[in-house]
């Protein structure tokens, strides 16, 4: 065990204790994961252009897919056929019935992105290098926006609200990779 001394004046000794209770943890708390889903302008239309270009402005569109469930229903072809004891000679025929029913149709979507000129080698590098921290990126950096690195993105943003392969503006920030605007602050 090593033990510190050291003597304060007595009316030190509050602004010293003060100094070291601010440093108990406790105090700082993480940051709230991203919701990329506000930042969504969604479009019945998918096809529908994005909102008009400011400079410096950048936006990217995608299509959420229709989401179809399956469902599935027994239906009775013969009941089942019983002596007067109770007993089973024939047990009941069923079949199953099967149909798909759309839960939710597709839909556009546009979000703010970081602008083409800001896609580099080197931006792409340390987006890759983002998401490889966070284990969603699994191959060596190469800089290159390739299907690896699209798929990453998707599984990044996709439990935050957005479900593509476009890196959002939003998304960027949440990995530390662009800064945050003005407004924001």
């Amino acid at each position: 065990m090593i033990r510190f001394a050291a003597t304060f004046p007595a009316p030190l000794f509050p602004v010293v204790l003060t100094l070291l209770c601010a440093c108990q943890p406790g105090g700082a708390r993480a940051p709230e994961p991203a919701d990329l889903s506000a930042g969504l302008l969604r479009v019945n239309d998918p096809l529908a252009a994005p909102p008009a270009d400011r400079p410096g402005i950048c936006w990217a569109t995608d299509v959420t897919p229709a989401i179809f469930e399956t469902v599935s229903n027994q239906v009775l072809v013969s009941k089942a056929v019983t002596d007067d004891t109770g007993r089973v000679l024939s047990p009941a025929v069923y079949r199953t019935e099967t149909h798909q029913r759309m839960v939710k149709d597709r839909e556009g979507v546009h979000f703010r992105s970081p602008c083409p000129a800001e896609m580099t080698v080197e931006f792409v590098a340390s987006l890759q290098r983002a998401l490889k921290a966070r284990g969603y990126y699994l191959l060596p950096v190469t800089g290159r926006m390739d299907g690896a690195t699209s798929e990453a993105i998707r599984r990044f943003q996709a439990p935050l609200g957005l479900d593509s392969p476009v890196i959002s503006l939003e998304g960027a920030r949440a990995l530390g990779l662009v800064a945050a605007d003005r407004k924001d602050l």
